[in-house]
């Protein structure tokens, strides 16, 4: 393998801070979902004692929070086995979630596993230059 100092410049900025745009990019598809579409996944999940406990103050607490609110909807909904066992997710909610819905979600946590991937990998190439 060679190492990333031989490389076209482009194609090294593009590879070693390509991670940072994607996660730019993340982060506005969590605004739009905590702006646009919050309302609908609250009254989706509204037997759920997350949303019960936590749902008249969701969306409204600043951008920051909107972005862990989003976070957090979207590992329960994706990936469901914990918040389902410690009793946030009702097991309705979660089987009558609506696909367009969860669609949304699976973009949002495909972009930060790819994002976390594809640091890992300029991490690996970065030190094995």
């Amino acid at each position: 393998m060679t190492s990333i100092d031989t490389w076209h410049p482009w194609v090294a900025i593009f590879v070693a801070g390509g991670w940072g745009l994607l996660t730019a990019v993340s982060l506005a598809f969590s605004l739009y979902l905590s702006r646009r579409h919050l309302d609908a996944i609250k009254e989706a999940l509204k037997n759920s004692r997350y949303i019960y406990i936590w749902g008249p103050s969701l969306g409204r607490r600043g951008v920051i929070w909107s972005l862990l609110e989003i976070a957090k909807i979207t590992q329960m909904i994706m990936m469901p086995r914990a918040s389902l066992t410690i009793g946030e997710l009702d097991p309705v909610d979660l089987e009558n979630f609506p696909t367009h819905l969860k669609r949304l979600l699976k973009i949002k946590l495909v972009m930060l596993l790819s994002c976390a991937t594809w640091l890992v990998i300029v991490a690996v190439l970065l030190k094995l230059r």
